[in-house]
């Protein structure tokens, strides 16, 4: 028997403070506790009334989860195409792709939240028309190894990934709802990712959002068989503290209760959901082992 689709598990972002032995911790609890992925965020900071807060830089946290695991997927949740230049993501992906053996999925995004991109001191200006770019100069890097670029935003001038990447690159995926960035992407990419309050965190509340990415497929040219669904589902454990996970915006979803979890990951396969990344409240290594056993009867 085999599960009716994967299930990954979000670390912690900027929930709390989080030293890097307990992020290995929870990787391996992980990976040991019976879960096909490992997912995180890739931010910089978040301002809110309440104060400002920030995760660790997403892609030397993932080399390091790379090399301390041997079997579970890695990603991040999804990569800013802005806050690299493009040629410099593919080699950090080509990079951490080596280091894992092979298990790396290539989130991307063209980003959304203004406080880091000022923060930081990157353009937050067409973002679509930078993504269009950046996504042109990435997936080409992956996937044949060299690209001779020049456009507006960016320039990549003989660029070659040496050493290359694996044949056809790592799969990508695109995480976003945008019509401009889905037409550029979907031709291209393995599968796409919905964040949990895009659809209320509610089976019934995915099925329309499908509907648009099924049409959005079509008027890109693809077969909507040929990408994958993937989502994140919010997770309430027991002793949950009630955490903001990225944007204020996103409390605006209610959080599934743990023991409701069996059923509703059967009916996200029954619309076709392939993947599920758990974002658990609170995230610890405790609630991961607690849901392996969830996932088990699966």
């Amino acid at each position: 028997m085999t599960r009716p689709l994967r299930i990954g598990v979000q670390l912690p972002e900027a929930e709390r403070v989080v030293p890097w032995p307990e992020y290995r911790d929870m990787a391996v609890a992980t990976e040991q506790s019976g879960f096909d992925s490992i997912w995180v965020g890739d931010h910089l900071l978040y301002r809110s009334s309440e104060g400002t807060s920030g995760p660790w830089e997403a892609w030397s946290l993932l080399a390091a989860i790379a090399a301390s695991t041997e079997r579970v997927q890695i990603g991040p949740l999804v990569a800013a195409t802005s806050f690299h230049s493009p040629p410099m993501l593919a080699k950090k992906a080509a990079t951490v792709d080596e280091i894992s053996g092979g298990r790396l999925i290539l989130g991307l995004g063209a980003g959304w939240n203004e406080a880091e991109y000022a923060a930081y001191g990157f353009p937050f200006d067409h973002r679509a028309s930078r993504f269009e770019e950046a996504f042109t100069i990435i997936r080409t890097l992956l996937s044949e190894g060299a690209i001779d670029f020049e456009g507006t935003y960016y320039t990549a001038r003989e660029c070659e990934l040496i050493p290359p990447a694996r044949p056809g690159g790592p799969p990508l995926m695109i995480g976003s709802i945008g019509p401009r960035v889905l037409q550029a992407a979907l031709p291209h990419v393995d599968s796409w990712n919905a964040w949990f309050a895009w659809f209320d965190n509610k089976p019934e509340g995915l099925g329309p959002l499908l509907s648009q990415i099924d049409a959005a497929c079509r008027d890109s040219g693809r077969d909507p068989a040929e990408v994958e669904r993937t989502v994140a589902v919010m997770v309430r454990m027991p002793d949950a503290e009630g955490q903001v996970y990225g944007s204020p915006d996103r409390q605006k979803a209610a959080a599934v209760e743990a023991h409701e979890l069996s059923e509703l990951l059967h009916a996200y396969a029954g619309l076709g959901v392939g993947h599920v990344q758990l974002v658990i409240d609170p995230i610890t290594t405790r609630s991961i082992e607690a849901l392996g056993k969830v996932i088990a009867d699966l």
